[in-house]
């Protein structure tokens, strides 16, 4: 068997070392954890509406043809109304067989073709005018009008400063509490952004400047920022 022998002054050095090191490191109790959150407001100035076209058919060939044509004045009417053509992009297509049941049996009653765009409106005031627009251009259906803000990446950064000074702030309370104070900020962890919609349509009072169309209320959007701080106490 192969012994390693190390000198007195090897395992003294050696020793030294490990107690420094574990000087060096902030007992458990020298650390506090403390969680904060940061909350921003804006009015929403952009929407997202879903404007379906639909049209049934006997034949596939048909119902096709007659959808395209009817999406095809639907968007046409809606770049003349100055929506940019990058503004709309197609999010569903279907094509599907529709059936009836006569004496027990499945017979068949057409096709029906449907197509679901969705529209980038950077004018938010004029949502409930395009909206009257595409359903007088033959749309089948619109909604899911959702609303969203141009700059988010500046309400999330301001969302998160408010989160990290939350989190600073009963740090520093904790520290008090305890006789202590922080004496520097060991580590921030993010944990996310979040949008969150309108809160209700009922807590969004205030419609939208005034329109010929219906009015439709944007509410405030909310940017909620999180993080977990560690802090070092002295």
């Amino acid at each position: 068997m192969t012994r390693l022998n190390i000198g007195p002054a090897i395992g003294l050095v050696l020793l030294l070392t490990a107690v420094q090191a574990a000087a060096q490191q902030p007992r458990d109790d020298a650390l506090v954890v403390t969680s904060g959150e940061g909350v921003v407001q804006a009015p929403p100035d952009r929407a997202f509406v879903a404007i379906t076209a639909e049209w049934r058919a006997g034949s596939p060939r048909d119902a096709q043809r007659r959808n395209a044509d009817a999406m095809s004045d639907v968007q046409a009417k809606l770049r003349a109304a100055g929506v940019p053509a990058d503004a709309i992009r197609t999010v569903a297509y279907d094509l599907q067989q529709e059936w009836d049941f006569v004496n027990d049996r499945r017979v068949s009653r057409g096709y029906v073709a449907r197509n679901t765009i969705e529209v980038r409106i950077d004018a938010i005031e004029r949502v409930g005018d395009l909206l009257e627009i595409a359903v007088a251009s033959g749309a089948a259906a619109v909604g899911g009008v959702r609303f969203d803000v141009k700059d988010r990446g500046r309400l999330e950064r301001e969302a998160l400063r408010l989160a990290v000074a939350d989190a600073r702030a009963k740090a520093d309370v904790a520290a008090a509490a305890a006789g202590r104070v922080v004496a520097r900020v060991r580590r921030v962890e993010e944990h996310g952004v979040i949008l969150a919609p309108p809160m209700t349509m009922a807590a969004a009072r205030e419609a939208l400047p005034a329109s010929d169309g219906p009015p439709i209320a944007g509410g405030q959007l909310e940017v909620r920022g999180r993080v977990t701080l560690t802090a070092e106490l002295k």
